[in-house]
């Protein structure tokens, strides 16, 4: 009995209670981790070490001689605990590990060790001799045993300083959790280093009571706190502060995290605390079907290997709020860890889009404007010719009918003379046809073109339609600045293309314009080369002009920019772009070197080619 009431061993056993309480209470987490799965194993071999050195020092008390099965029973224990300790150091640093070969090697060595130890009466490799009191002493170790401290020691010193590593690392050097780790691993590697190395001198037991400390600091930091939950202080501090509301969600569908601007924004629809199952917060949210529909789609894509993306609008404190949702999983070389769902506002940008959309409207209607007053003055410029001839001929036949009218009951004009004059009429009608014809033309065209300005219907024209309408309508700038156009038409058989064709029309007459305007005023020729490339028809337009200056050809197309200065927008070949892709499912692009000249292509879809002698 005296050696029961001993202050020492109401300790170690106290010690062991304790241990086997925080036991229970992790065994009894209805939902357990990888983390709580190591925390279990680590107990389990603390708690055989701390069976067998309770029985040993008993045994001692007592005047008992040592057993073998409770030697086998206490170093069985201490061989495991360092693999434990870093396990559990590997689960804390990847939240989980997917157990492989690797892994099992580690077991290679405690697994000899225990065979040396279970055997050591042939050889005596393990210890030398068995006597309580030399148990921690040197003397009393075989020379195997060198080998099995060494990698107990290089376990325990990876493990920890792991430990240690990705507490900091997370939660903050000053951190709770931090501390906690560092107070444990201090304790226990110190007493043991100080201890093996014969710096001080204690029994068996006493390196037990000492981990069993360790480990109820590792309690500390990892139940108490939470730590393996909950996203580190540090961290916590700088998610707060971020625009984005996120909810983060376990493999169990339990809610983990969320941060605090997550809390601002949804506070008015739902109340949200920490490991509450997604189910609840949906039953909670059915006053709210748009909220509760979307935590559902949640709930669908949980242990899903891809993201997903979801747009929706809330109605929060009476402000209608759009949000772009994107549900992510969180993957660890190949493990499913949880799921992040961030909530993007959206509000503040979509009203920016429309004021955007807005501007941009207005802008295209001013550069349609701009374009509708310049083929104006292009047709005013190229009636005028056609007019003033049809003016003369009408004043030549007007002169006719004055003389036949005189010739009428004349006895002096012949029949001759009368069909010289109805020759003469005819020939002025002669020449005023072609005249009529091309301001008819003219007037097809133009009509054609305003009246589909801003169409967007889907149509039909044929290749010749458009080649016809460009020469027509830039017949007078071309004049105007003494530039030639050379259109090479290489497609043979009529092409039928879909699309408006006053779209396109407005397409090239800008990138004409440009070309004329690149030559700055000296004459030159643009060719405009036309031919079929697979299923596409393919227009390359070409300059031998200045070129485009290399700063100005990295932002082509790609936003509003001009080499006119003050005389332009940038707008007319932004919007040429938009529409080749938009509108008629295309490709542009360019080719240009300064100095040297430009070419501009667009690549559409071809329709249909008709073959003329089926048609007839």
């Amino acid at each position: 009995m005296d050696a029961l009431t001993r202050p020492s061993f109401i300790i170690i056993n106290l010690s062991l209670l304790f241990l086997i309480f925080l036991f229970v209470i992790v065994a009894r987490m209805k939902k357990k981790d990888q983390i709580h799965q190591a925390f279990l194993f680590l107990m389990t071999t603390i708690f055989l070490w701390g069976v067998g050195s309770v029985l040993l020092y008993y045994d001692y008390l007592t005047g008992s001689p040592v057993r073998f099965f409770t030697v086998c029973l206490a170093y069985i224990g201490l061989i495991l605990t360092p693999i434990a300790v870093l396990l559990l150091s590997l689960v804390f640093a990847q939240t989980k590990i997917k157990l492989n070969w690797k892994y099992a090697a580690l077991f290679i060595v405690p697994l000899i060790s225990i065979i040396m130890l279970l055997t050591n009466n042939e050889h005596h490799l393990f210890y030398r001799y068995l006597r309580y009191e030399d148990l921690a002493d040197a003397a009393s170790l075989g020379s195997y045993f060198i080998v099995h401290t060494l990698y107990s020691y290089i376990c325990l010193l990876v493990g920890m300083i792991n430990l240690v590593r990705f507490s900091i690392k997370n939660a903050g050097f000053f951190s709770w959790q931090s501390l906690f780790i560092f107070l444990g691993i201090f304790s226990s590697f110190g007493y043991n280093a100080l201890l093996t190395f014969q710096v001080i001198k204690g029994q068996f037991h006493t390196n037990v009571i000492v981990f069993i400390i360790t480990f109820a600091f590792f309690f500390l930091a990892i139940i108490k706190f939470d730590l393996f939950r909950v996203i580190p202080i540090a961290l916590q501090n700088i998610v707060d502060h971020i625009s984005d509301s996120y909810l983060v969600i376990d493999a169990q569908e339990m809610v983990i995290d969320f941060n605090q601007t997550f809390q601002n924004t949804f506070s008015p629809l739902i109340k949200v605390s920490r490991k509450e199952t997604l189910d609840c917060l949906i039953e909670r949210v059915e006053d709210n079907p748009a909220f509760q529909e979307v935590l559902k789609l949640v709930k669908e894509d949980l242990n899903q290997n891809d993201s997903r993306r979801y747009e929706q609008s809330f109605e929060i404190a009476g402000q209608e709020k759009f949000f772009v949702i994107e549900v992510t999983p969180l993957i660890n070389k190949g493990i499913y860890l949880s799921t992040v769902i961030l909530f993007k506002d959206m509000t503040e940008i979509r009203a920016a889009m429309e004021t955007i959309q807005q501007n941009y409207e207005i802008l295209a209607e001013k550069e349609r404007l701009a374009s509708l007053g310049q083929l104006i003055g292009g047709i005013a410029h190229n009636l005028r010719t056609p007019i003033m001839s049809i003016a003369g001929g009408l004043e030549g036949l007007l002169d006719l009918i004055t003389e036949y009218e005189h010739s009428v009951g004349d006895p002096a004009v012949t029949v001759e003379d009368h069909r010289e004059i109805a020759q003469e009429m005819k020939s002025w009608i002669e020449k005023i046809r072609p005249y009529c014809a091309y301001m008819s033309d003219i007037i097809s065209t133009v009509k054609g073109q305003a009246s589909q300005f801003s169409s967007d219907n889907l149509q039909t024209f044929m290749l010749d339609e458009l080649i016809k309408r460009v020469e027509l309508l830039m017949r007078h700038e071309l004049k105007k600045y003494h530039c030639v156009l050379r259109i090479q038409n290489r497609i043979e058989l009529p092409l039928e293309i879909q699309g408006d064709v006053s779209s396109l029309v407005q397409i090239f007459d800008n990138l004409i314009m440009n070309s004329i305007h690149a030559y700055q005023g000296k004459n030159g020729t643009i060719d405009l080369t036309i031919q079929m490339e697979d299923d596409h028809v393919l227009f390359a337009l070409t300059d031998m002009a200045e070129g485009i200056p290399l700063a100005v050809q990295e932002r082509l197309f790609k936003e509003m920019v001009t080499t006119k200065g003050k005389a332009g927008t940038g707008l007319g070949l932004y919007m040429s772009y938009a529409t080749i892709r938009g509108r008629f499912n295309g490709n542009m692009w360019f080719e240009s070197r300064e100095g040297a000249g430009t070419t501009f292509y667009i690549s559409i879809p071809a329709f249909r080619a008709v073959n003329s002698s089926v048609e007839g």
